[in-house]
């Protein structure tokens, strides 16, 4: 199982073309309540993460972005649930963007795991505060493809999921934005004709996979994943391998093709409590101008319950 699993792996790697999309998040392994209604409450635990991300280090106006998820599984008429939130905001050059999402999974037993069948759905706000420069051959305020006035304006978008979990494997495949709005920016009318530009938010294709592999010495894991990111026009691939020390240490190396090589490393805190940090060294023609990106992740898992301690009874009756 373990070498057809690295085998495709290697396989899809090949397959994907070398194309970059923002944003591409260096731990999407922590992102599926975003990028996959199906995973949500797959963990059987409430967790809750940051990831901040400053992209492009070193251009004017690099995006900069953060990333909220929350999840929470609860059993409901005797079947498995989960509930999740995900709030996304960018920043860069003109552009103010957030999103946010509801999602809920519904979880059934299919083998050694379960398979979550999701849906979210939300509201994107796309403010744009334009500051035009002239060139020799275009004005901004006669071309009626150019919005002239700060723009604040907001579309519905839905998204399905599939997620399989099981205690060493996990596969999803998810749409985003199957469903949405088009973004309408106003313009003021020319003589007698008003114009406008529109934006269609494109489906977002996600595929995601990862294997946990217990070594030899038992406080040693390895875990290789990957994850395919389209919307339809380019494709980013992301491919990762991460050892985990004792459960509480990890670092980990992934390759983006025909974009970066990123170095992550991280530890556990507290109880439940750990914090990353990811590096992108970037391999295309953009490290001629950009010092790389980094990555800062902070999680937050727990159970929900409390085990009752083993009790003894001086009665057969309570046996």
């Amino acid at each position: 199982m373990k070498k057809y699993f690295i085998l495709a792996l290697i396989l899809m790697s090949a397959m994907c073309a070398n194309a970059q999309q923002l944003p591409a998040v260096s731990y999407y392994m922590h992102d599926y309540v975003r990028t996959n209604p199906g995973s949500i409450g797959s963990k059987d635990m409430v967790c809750a993460n940051i990831i901040g991300k400053n992209t492009f280090t070193g251009f004017p106006g690099n995006p900069q972005d953060v990333f909220l998820n929350a999840e929470v599984p609860f059993n409901l008429l005797g079947g498995k649930h989960g509930a999740g939130l995900s709030v996304f905001r960018e920043t860069w050059g003109f552009y103010s963007d957030i999103d946010i999402k509801l999602g809920y999974a519904f979880r059934f037993k299919v083998g050694n795991g379960t398979l979550g069948v999701g849906l979210n759905g939300g509201i994107r706000q796309k403010n744009l505060k334009p500051k035009w420069e002239n060139t020799p051959t275009t004005d901004p305020a006669t071309d009626p493809n150019i919005p002239q006035d700060a723009e604040n304006l907001m579309a519905a978008n839905v998204g399905v999921g599939l997620f399989y979990r099981s205690e060493d494997i996990y596969l999803g495949a998810s749409v985003l934005n199957a469903y949405s709005q088009e973004f309408d920016y106003s313009k003021a009318s020319t003589g007698s004709v008003a114009t406008t530009a529109k934006e269609k938010m494109r489906p977002h294709y996600f595929v995601t996979a990862g294997y946990n592999v217990q070594l030899s010495n038992p406080v040693y894991e390895f875990e290789p994943s990957m994850n395919l990111f389209s919307d339809g026009a380019t494709v980013t691939f992301d491919i990762n391998g991460t050892l985990t020390y004792n459960k509480k240490i990890w670092g980990g190396v992934s390759y983006r093709a025909g974009s970066a090589v990123i170095g992550m490393l991280g530890l556990m805190i507290l109880d439940g409590v750990r914090v990353g940090y990811a590096y992108d060294f970037q391999t295309s023609a953009l490290s001629k101008y950009s010092t790389g990106s980094h990555e800062i992740l902070i999680n937050y898992c727990f159970k929900l319950g409390v085990e009752k301690a083993p009790q003894k009874y001086k009665s057969i009756r309570y046996l």
